[in-house]
């Protein structure tokens, strides 16, 4: 490794890489510690086909069930609050033909108000719950 003698002739013209080593050193044992924790398994419960059973003849019309910015809900476009929405839930989820819970919640909406519902929802044994998103 050359040293600056401090002579005169002008400034040193090797760069000292041992701090970029390290530095790439560490950055690669990082990597190699958190790329098999970031490709962990998320277990999905997905429906299976079941080609014996035909489809529904008459499927009945889904619920949109908006949730806006500031938490509001609204059951078909009608504003309805907690406890209105819990009782919507009750009475769809005693028909025999359940319709299917689209939910539209708006990008700023707080996730507590969605798990809050999604909570309801299962908790009165709705099946059919899916997520839209627009208007």
């Amino acid at each position: 490794m050359a040293m600056s003698t401090g002579s005169g002739k002008g400034p040193m013209a090797e760069i000292n890489v041992t701090p970029l080593v390290d530095v790439m050193l560490v950055l690669l044992i990082i990597f190699m510690i958190t790329a098999p924790i970031l490709t962990h398994k998320v277990k999905i419960d997905l429906p299976q086909p079941n080609p014996n059973v035909p489809p529904p003849e008459n499927p009945a019309e889904p619920i949109r069930l908006k949730i806006d910015q500031s938490g509001a809900l609204y059951w078909n476009d009608t504003p309805v609050d907690e406890l209105g929405l819990k009782a919507q839930i009750a009475v769809i989820a005693q028909q025999s033909n359940q319709p299917e819970l689209q939910i539209n919640a708006a990008d700023g909406v707080a996730y507590e108000v969605v798990a809050r519902v999604l909570a309801d929802a299962k908790s009165y044994g709705l099946t059919k719950i899916g997520f839209t998103e627009g208007q």
